[in-house]
């Protein structure tokens, strides 16, 4: 019979710790003194660390389950050989946030593995009331101390902001570039290097804002704003800023990005901050224990908060913004007497794309019946080098017939075989690596190339004081960054089995009868579930559709 949990002697012990970006401490240091305590607590019972468990870069409001190391520890409760027979935390407060005392500790008590902590002198008594008591204060402890400095910090910046006007960090808004404002008010900033930076009109792009404010008051809409910049061969924000805009194209401009322009309040010269702030969510309504995910959230403008005086020099004027402000708000507002616009089903919504240009092709319902429309300017067309009509419509019903009657051959008994075999070897690309990985791998390349540059600085005969903050602060970085690396480079897309995809072949049953029966929303997500994407050439009046990688021509003409 195994003797209860505090009444056995643990000789061979896991230590868990955790350092998080916001400690703003050495990884290396921070684990050296939780080890430390840790190993003060266990040697006088005689225990030993042979194995250790130690985050970096992880959030204490993150669950165990998603911290990459304490989940390798829950994983290895699970093993009868793990090699040890307690686990013992430093420092509780970096180990627990909120409820996550009461989600874990039951696993070590299921598996009899005990869990030591110096607040208590040795190992939790899953009987003791004042142990579970004591660890579900240092749980809300440790969820306490992160929203008072969650508000201490968004107190501190909305007061630089509305009495300082100061930049607080982020991307300059197009038409200003960053430069320097001198070293930093805080001794211990400035220390390491640290300078304060401000707004400064952008020679090649201060005039272009202009340019948009003065045609939009003369009577442009947002999208010949944009055509007429994309003809002169201007370059648009993303074009502008490629270093902070990899992922776009940058070939031309959009209305949005007029948009975006004509309704920034910094254009005046005053710092705007709190446009957006971090919300977390469950990430799993019906499983709290998975805990939040942080989303970005547009706050309203009354939110906002604007610096009294001016910041920066503004690029155009009070008056100015707001005239731009009220005719926007009036052409948003609807007619009195007209009615919602009402909801269209799109069978094929997401899944149809323009062949020329690549882009996905809207919806539009016109007398009753549903199109898909891809409207491309020709100085669009002219910035891509693209032969492209300026409007490509394609009507819905005219793919429905033909598509299903090749889906249900495709199923159909004689080629149940090939279908199956064509969809598992199809998978092959869903097992790339993370897309993070690639931004990972420069991000370390880039910490590695300060660390070398601060080396240079020291050996050169740099103050050693503050360039050996520059690099812990480096390394701290860096040190975040290759453990993200270590878990995403394990999450891959699991790939269906024959069975699996055979089960899936059957449960649908006779496939045409289930398409020709479906509701339009419901035939919708199975198309998505056959990885169907269509690709329609307008000027052959083509569209070539494709289930996981086998393709034909379902379409020829309109």
């Amino acid at each position: 019979m195994t003797p209860p949990l505090t009444d056995r002697t643990a000789r061979l012990f896991a230590f868990l710790g955790r350092v998080s970006t916001e400690d703003q401490q050495d990884p290396e240091t921070s684990r050296a003194w939780q080890l430390s305590r840790a190993r003060a607590l266990i040697e006088p019972h005689g225990g030993r660390i042979v194995v250790e468990y130690f985050d970096v870069g992880q959030s204490r409001s993150i669950p165990w389950a998603r911290r990459p190391r304490a989940s390798a520890l829950l994983a290895a409760l699970r093993d009868p050989n793990r090699g040890f027979d307690a686990v013992v935390i430093g420092e509780p407060h970096r180990a627990f946030y909120g409820n996550q005392f009461g989600l874990t500790f039951p696993l070590f008590v299921h598996y009899g593995v005990q869990l030591w902590v110096p607040e208590v002198g040795g190992p939790l008594d899953p009987d003791n009331e004042a142990h579970d008591l004591v660890m579900s204060v240092f749980g809300g402890m440790s969820k306490g101390e992160r929203n008072r400095i969650k508000v201490r910090v968004r107190t501190a910046m909305a007061s630089q902001t509305a009495l300082e006007g100061r930049f607080l960090g982020g991307r300059p808004p197009y038409g200003y570039r960053l430069v320097d404002a001198g070293p930093h008010p805080n001794p211990s900033k400035a220390a390491e290097g640290r300078r304060l930076h401000r707004l400064e009109p952008d020679p090649a792009t201060a005039a272009v804002v202009r340019r948009i404010f003065d045609e939009f008051l003369n009577g442009a809409g947002l999208h010949l704003i944009a055509e007429g910049l994309t003809r002169d061969g201007i370059p648009c924000p993303s074009a502008a800023d490629r270093a902070r805009n990899p992922h776009r194209t940058g070939t031309a401009w959009a209305k949005s990005a007029v948009r975006v322009i004509l309704t920034n309040p910094r254009y005046t010269g005053r710092q705007v901050w709190n446009k957006q702030r971090t919300e977390e969510v469950l990430i799993d309504v019906n499983d709290v224990a998975l805990g939040h995910t942080t989303v970005m959230r547009w706050n309203p403008a009354e939110k906002w908060i604007t610096s009294a005086a001016i910041a920066h020099a503004p690029l155009v004027d009070q008056d100015t913004f707001d005239q731009v402000q009220q005719i926007l708000a009036g052409r948003g507002r609807r007619k009195p007497g007209t009615p919602n616009r009402s909801r269209h089903a799109y069978i094929f919504k997401g899944l149809v794309h323009c062949e020329p240009c690549k882009r996905k092709m809207q919806g539009q319902y016109s007398h009753g019946v549903a199109y898909y429309r891809c409207r491309y300017p020709a100085e669009y067309a002219a910035a891509h080098g693209l032969n492209h009509p300026r409007n490509v419509y394609l009507r819905e019903d005219i793919l429905i017939d033909p598509l299903d009657e090749w889906l249900t051959t495709a199923f159909a008994p004689t080629r149940r075989d090939d279908t199956i075999q064509a969809l598992f070897e199809a998978q092959a690309d869903s097992e790339l690596t993370n897309p993070a990985d690639a931004h990972l791998r420069a991000q370390l390349a880039a910490c590695d190339a300060k660390i070398a540059r601060y080396k240079a600085a020291l050996d050169a005969g740099g103050d050693p004081a503050i360039i050996a903050g520059w690099i812990t602060t480096t390394q701290a970085e860096r040190a975040a960054a290759l453990a993200q690396l270590r878990t995403v480079e394990t999450q891959t897309v699991r790939k269906m089995s024959r069975q699996e995809i055979a089960d899936l072949i059957t449960r649908l049953g006779d496939i045409a009868t289930t398409l020709r029966r479906a509701d339009p929303d419901d035939k919708a997500e199975v198309y998505r579930h056959l990885g169907l994407h269509l690709s329609y050439d307008p000027n052959r009046q083509i569209v070539r559709a494709e289930a996981r990688g086998e393709t034909v021509r379902v379409e020829g003409g309109t």
